[in-house]
């Protein structure tokens, strides 16, 4: 099902029957652990634009970030909470020099992983607006801004994301100022951690 098709659901209030359809006939999801702590379940992607859902549970393993959970998108965000509480902290971010704490990192997506390298700009950054969202709120993120996902510690939440990509707009990230060029693969869950998240997911919504 196409983003629009899926925003089309979100707008008439048909979300958790969309989700329920869809982890009902969950052979062949290929979900994997993202480094921004969540699991992702990817159900779309149509060039530019994509369908996930996105699982936040201390039941499964979480990846580790190398460099920080600051970052910004190269496409604009739809998220839908479908349970759980979701804090969508807005980052300022200011250039600096010598009293510099942290380094943009320009962030490149293959089918292998993430390939992260430093760019030569350095920052300050402090937290701005911080928005609070629980189950049935959507909110929108436009590509470009620095933010955070956070979900309340112990906490289990689930959203629909969905994306479009913005021309010009890279994937970016806040990381220490000396780290280097590397790559993170991406890991994936296996059959059995794959099966647990989707009847995390179908057991908060029924």
């Amino acid at each position: 099902m196409s983003r629009r098709e899926v925003h089309r659901r979100l707008l008439d209030g048909r979300a958790r029957s969309w989700a329920l359809d869809v982890l009902a006939d969950a052979d062949g999801l290929a979900a994997v652990r993202h480094p921004l702590g969540f699991v992702c379940l990817p159900l779309e992607r149509d060039g530019g634009e994509g369908v996930c859902l996105h699982l936040w549970s201390d039941s499964l393993a979480h990846a580790q970030s190398t460099t920080s959970q600051i970052h910004c998108h190269s496409w604009d965000l739809i998220s839908h909470v479908l349970y759980g509480q979701m804090r969508n902290v807005h980052a300022e971010v200011t250039d600096a020099g010598a009293d510099a704490t942290h380094r943009v990192f320009e962030v490149v997506s293959g089918a292998d992983g993430d390939r992260i390298s430093p760019t030569r700009r350095t920052v300050r950054h402090a937290t701005g607006l911080v928005e609070v969202f629980g189950p049935g709120d959507t909110y929108t993120l436009p590509a470009g801004r620095f933010h955070s996902s956070v979900v309340p510690e112990g906490g289990e939440a689930a959203t629909i994301a969905l994306g479009r990509g913005r021309p010009g707009s890279r994937d970016l990230s806040l990381g220490p100022l000396g780290a280097g060029p590397h790559h993170v693969s991406r890991q994936p869950l296996d059959a059995r951690e794959t099966a647990l998240a989707v009847r995390l997911i179908t057991a908060h919504l029924t």
